[in-house]
């Protein structure tokens, strides 16, 4: 094929020849993955994930940044928290592109995505950030997600059609509610964080199992017991923390953290003998643990005070009166 001749007139000049330019996100959104079909939303990968992808309905614990083109501040961001909230999909996320995002991630992922604005704010933008028909870009990080959607509907069913189940899916269930519970104490949700430790202490109590999977069930409950034991301890009940900490003695005599809450449960009773006891027995199983220490160092001190008082008390009891008799003096 011959190439074709410039006009009559017009010089040929190598190197003038101009294409449109494209713009920094036309450049990224060429190496960057389709993940709806239409190229409205695409992904690139920063550091892979592990495990299964996010499912529907689940319940997310994300860290974002969103970004306009030609501008290195986020317009929205939650990495200036220290634990993000947790964020339900289809209700607590309203960006389209997000959600589609999300379900494509597993945890631990960072990626970064582009959103067309129909995935995004639309045609119309969101005044005064978000200027018409905008294509943002959106950093995000998924730290976790719990399937709640599945362990909400699990939770309906009566016993006897929770029995029908295979044994790992009540474990699983009860792993999620777990995981529920520790996300609401790290939020200093005590109440709640409770509430859902004692749906997976009952699914698992009440579920029956073969001998040879029975030690799966009581695995399971002992991390549900001690959560339980440090979570009544956070809400200034230690009667109820001591008791669900010697459940957790019944499973495992000699786990180290039932022991150690168990003896913070007594110092807050004031029954310090007690108290010493399982400490010194925590101390057994984990010698140079700093927090069993420090545990028994307080107990020494609290219990010096105590002892002092009661010297004081005994003094004041058999102390001479004004007139030079004393107590039970004949």
């Amino acid at each position: 094929m011959e190439a074709k001749s410039p006009a009559r007139g017009q010089r040929f000049r190598p190197g003038l020849v101009s294409f449109p330019l494209k713009s920094p996100y036309q450049r990224l959104s060429r190496r960057m993955l389709d993940i709806s079909g239409d190229r409205g939303v695409l992904k690139d990968v920063i550091r892979e994930g592990a495990g299964e992808l996010v499912t529907p309905d689940a319940a997310v614990l994300v860290k974002y940044s969103g970004y306009l083109e030609h501008m290195d501040k986020p317009f929205a961001s939650n990495c200036f928290r220290k634990t993000p909230r947790l964020m339900k999909l289809g209700e607590d996320i309203t960006l389209w592109g997000m959600e589609l995002g999300l379900l494509s991630m597993r945890r631990g992922e960072l990626a970064r995505f582009l959103f067309k604005p129909t995935y995004a704010y639309g045609t119309l933008g969101c005044p005064p950030l978000i200027p018409p028909n905008t294509t943002v870009l959106f950093e995000i990080e998924l730290l976790d997600f719990l399937d709640s959607a599945e362990s909400d509907k699990f939770c309906a069913f009566s016993a006897e059609q929770q029995d029908q189940f295979p044994l790992q899916k009540v474990l699983k269930v009860a792993a999620t509610e777990r995981e529920f519970g520790n996300y609401l104490f790290r939020q200093n949700r005590f109440y709640d964080a409770k509430v859902r430790y004692k749906r997976a202490l009952l699914l698992l109590r009440r579920r029956s199992a073969a001998p040879e999977e029975q030690h799966l069930v009581e695995a399971a409950k002992l991390l549900v017991l001690l959560n339980l034991s440090f979570t009544y301890l956070k809400l200034e009940r230690p009667t109820t923390a001591l008791r669900y900490g010697e459940q957790a003695l019944i499973i495992d005599r000699k786990n180290a953290k039932a022991l150690f809450r168990c003896g913070q449960a007594c110092l807050l009773m004031t029954e310090y003998q007690k108290a010493r006891d399982f400490l010194v027995r925590a101390q057994k199983e984990q010698p140079f643990n700093h927090d069993i220490n420090n545990e028994l160092k307080k107990l020494a001190s609290y219990y010096r005070d105590y002892t002092d008082k009661e010297k004081e008390m005994c003094l004041r009891m058999f102390a001479p009166y004004d007139n030079g008799s004393t107590v039970g003096e004949n």
